[in-house]
């Protein structure tokens, strides 16, 4: 058996992203209470990272292709209504609601995808004008349906325990999805083609178009699981708290950001890994809640992600040049 080199794993794109992580849960640990690291603590935490991490992770393919989705902050929402009107409002089969919800995030996917392809308008640009038209959109129409900026939604069976449970009371499902989706993740953009595609496209569009790469379906497809993962998250979030809210996706656009770049993706695209958004997910959210169980000033929460994120920058360059100088003298 060939022996681990231990600089070989440093020079990984997730090595900053475990460190890190390690860092905050022995911080937490130390300074928290006991209740940290128990079940019910354990819980808000990793709840956290199971909405942020599905939706974080499409986010950072699209980081690593170079390109980037800020429309989730109104798909999360739009789901959430789509499903309570849908299922709720009108109280048709809950299945019929959730088709509704993924078609949905499967068409603003196709309209973001195909007008970066088409216009090559910067894709900040066109998913911050798809942002605001979803927002204006699912706003209006809530409104004009059903009279209200909430609308509830009891969902039961089936549907209730596979999206919108609880395990033991404490853990929610979604953090079975989020270890399913991230499983798949793995294995496509780690063990085959389409992950050295979307590397190649974040390293030099154009010479990954001229290598044969489809590139232009390849960036449609990115978009288009970005979009259908924020509505799936935000149907889940519907069927969970059986209510749905036309406002509640804002704060996942920064903090999917924050979890990438945490997670070692460069933002000029081109390198990162899935395990390493997969560890910043969780450092964000250990970050984000841990405050909560120390004596510590609960204002300085955003002071510790700011700092954090530097720190995440800084370290990951480190280890990307390390990457990059041990490639040029294996050479």
């Amino acid at each position: 058996m060939r022996p681990i080199n231990p600089s070989g794993l440093l020079r990984r794109p997730e090595a900053g992203a475990f460190l890190g992580l390690l860092f905050v849960l022995v911080f937490f640990t130390i300074f928290g209470s006991s209740q940290f690291l128990a079940p019910a603590g354990a819980s808000s935490w990793l709840n956290v990272a199971a909405n942020l991490g599905v939706v974080a992770i499409p986010i950072g393919l699209l980081m690593i292709a170079g390109e980037l989705d800020v429309s989730i902050g109104s798909m999360i929402p739009a789901g959430s209504m789509t499903v309570a009107i849908i299922s709720g409002h009108y109280e048709l089969p809950i299945w019929l609601g959730i088709a509704g919800c993924l078609g949905l995030g499967l068409i603003v996917g196709l309209i973001n995808g195909v007008l970066v392809v088409r216009t090559a308008v910067p894709s900040l640009i066109v998913t911050l004008g798809t942002l605001f038209a979803v927002a204006g959109l699912t706003l209006g129409l809530s409104v004009m349906i059903t009279g209200s900026t909430s609308v509830a939604l009891q969902s039961s069976g089936v549907a209730k325990l596979i999206f919108g449970s609880f395990i033991n009371n404490t853990f929610q499902v979604m953090i079975l999805w989020w270890l399913a989706f991230t499983a798949v993740y793995i294995f496509v953009i780690h063990f085959s083609p389409w992950g050295n595609w979307i590397f190649a496209m974040g390293g030099d569009r154009i010479s990954a178009r001229n290598a044969g790469i489809p590139t232009d379906k390849l960036t449609i497809a990115l978009f288009v699981v970005s979009s259908v993962s924020a509505a799936f998250v935000g149907m889940c979030q519907a069927m969970l708290f059986n209510s749905a809210q036309v406002s509640s996706g804002s704060a996942f656009i920064f903090n999917s950001i924050i979890s990438v770049v945490v997670g070692g993706v460069l933002l000029t695209g081109g390198f990162g890994s899935i395990i390493g958004i997969f560890f910043g997910t969780i450092t964000f959210a250990v970050v984000n809640q841990g405050i909560y169980f120390t004596t510590f000033d609960r204002n300085l929460s955003s002071l510790i992600i700011g700092v954090m994120l530097l720190a995440a920058v800084l370290m990951n360059n480190t280890f990307r040049r390390m990457a990059l100088s041990y490639t040029s003298k294996k050479k």
